[in-house]
C-alpha cells in the first residue's frame, strides 16, 4: 500500500457501520491477548457494543477520520471535544479517543497519517490542546505519542470489562 494513495477524510452518515466494525475488530485485535476471554466479552458486549459505536457517530462532539484507499477503510480517528470536568487538560482542548489502523496495515504510516490530519483538524477548529489515553502497557502507542510531541499529564482508571487498567493521560499544545 503507498501511503500517498491513502486518502483522509471526515466519515459520513452512512460510514456509521462500517466504523462501528472496524472499531470492534481493531480493539480486539489489539487487546485481547493481554486480557481474560470474560472482560473481552464482557466489554464488547456492553461498553463496545456495535449498537453503542453507531450511536456514537451521531454525537455532535464528535469527529470521525476515515484512512481510506478507495471504498476500503485502513484506519479511523475518533475525535471528541472535551466536556467540562473530564481528564482533559483544560478548556479549548480537543480528544484523540481512538486512532487505529487494520492489522494489514499496521506499520504503513496509517497512524502518522491519521495523526498528522488530526492535528490540522484542531488547529483549523481554534483548539489550543490536544489529548489522549492510551494503556499504560502500550508502549509502542505511548512512543508513538512521544514522538508526535506528546506529554505525560496524568492518569485514570479504564475498565476493560471487571478489570480497572491504568491509562496514562497525554497532551500537546497546539
Amino acid at each position: 500500500m503507498n501511503q500517498q494513495e491513502l486518502v483522509v477524510r471526515i466519515a459520513k452518515a452512512e460510514d456509521a457501520i462500517q466504523i462501528a466494525d472496524l472499531s470492534r475488530q481493531t480493539f480486539y485485535e489489539s487487546f485481547h491477548a493481554f486480557n481474560t476471554k470474560e472482560n473481552m466479552d464482557k466489554f464488547m458486549n456492553e461498553q463496545f457494543s456495535r449498537e453503542k459505536l453507531i450511536g456514537e457517530f451521531y454525537d455532535p462532539k464528535n469527529t470521525f477520520l476515515l484512512a481510506c484507499l478507495g471504498d476500503e477503510i485502513f484506519g479511523y480517528t475518533k475525535l471528541r471535544v472535551s466536556d467540562e470536568g473530564s481528564d482533559s487538560p483544560g478548556p479549548g482542548s480537543l480528544e484523540i479517543v481512538r486512532i487505529y489502523a487494520v492489522r494489514e496495515a499496521i506499520g504503513q504510516g496509517i497512524g502518522s497519517l491519521l495523526m498528522r490530519e488530526a492535528i490540522d483538524l484542531a488547529r483549523k477548529k481554534k483548539f489550543s490542546v490536544i489529548w489522549l489515553g492510551v494503556w499504560e502497557h502500550n508502549t509502542k502507542a505511548i512512543s508513538f505519542y512521544e514522538k508526535w510531541g506528546f506529554k505525560r499529564y496524568g492518569q485514570h482508571i479504564f475498565m476493560l470489562g471487571d478489570d480497572p487498567q491504568t491509562d496514562f493521560l497525554m497532551a500537546r499544545d497546539l
